[in-house]
């Protein structure tokens, strides 16, 4: 079956990388979620996409510049909706709280956003967090930077890891060569272009960001490992009708 990874939560339907986005994405029962994380000033994992807080908060700059005090302090749900003006830009150990207390009991992917900034031990700072207790749900990790993807596997060679690329015939060969991860996330516009590629692949493959229905038909159809979405519920519901569909014709 194809997995559904709800992208930054249910982001389409709520202010990505917020509580109320994730808390969504539990409700709807999906099989993932997958959030970004950045490292704060005073050395604190948080969730956000960009390396700036411009676009997702009332605030501007760089997340590095501030402390979680200070990150705490903006709206990250306003953007979006003025229904969302108290979210706020949750910590990385807020999120596991929440989805302990959820019992959600799918898989949560870890994107470490070091490929347009450096951000020195947020590799150890993340497995600390992560090994500190067990937890109701899988871990993944997951990066852009292959590099960060060889020091996770150093610190911590058992939760597997994922190579997010906007792909290639070049990634295709690396990610088949590439032990440190198990899964390879390819961008969209080129996972169409490249079936035949792909079928040569060893690794699972899991495309980004699928949002209309055709897109996530063709995800059924190719049978791929899932797919990250803004629209985790309206694809959950397609997943039904395909396999209603699928069933008919046995």
């Amino acid at each position: 079956m194809t997995k559904i990874f709800a992208h930054r939560g249910s982001s389409g339907t709520h202010p990505e990388n917020t509580l109320i986005s994730f808390a969504e994405s539990v409700r709807i029962g999906v099989d993932g979620i997958e959030l970004d994380v950045h490292l704060t000033k005073d050395g604190e994992l948080v969730v956000i996409h960009d390396e700036t807080i411009n676009r997702t908060t009332n605030g501007k700059g760089l997340v590095s510049e501030y402390t979680v005090a200070e990150l705490k302090t903006f709206d990250a749900g306003g953007w979006f909706s003025l229904h969302y003006e108290q979210e706020t830009i949750p910590t990385l150990t807020e999120v596991l709280g929440l989805l302990t207390e959820l019992d959600y009991q799918g898989t949560l992917t870890i994107k470490v956003k070091t490929d347009q900034k450096e951000y020195p031990g947020i590799e150890e700072t993340l497995v600390r967090t992560i090994k500190n207790k067990d937890w109701p749900f899988v871990v993944n990790y997951s990066s852009f930077n292959l590099v960060t993807l060889q020091r996770l596997a150093e610190l911590d060679p058992v939760t597997p890891k994922a190579w997010q690329t906007i792909g290639s015939v070049v990634t295709i060969a690396f990610a088949n060569y590439f032990t440190a991860i198990e899964r390879i996330e390819p961008n969209f516009s080129w996972f169409i272009q490249s079936e035949a590629e792909l079928i040569e692949l060893e690794k699972r493959v899991c495309p980004w960001t699928v949002n209309s229905e055709p897109e996530m038909w063709m995800c059924f159809e190719r049978k791929v490992a899932g797919f990250h979405t803004d629209y985790p519920a309206q694809a959950i519901k397609l997943r039904q009708r395909y396999e209603r569909e699928q069933f008919s014709f046995v």
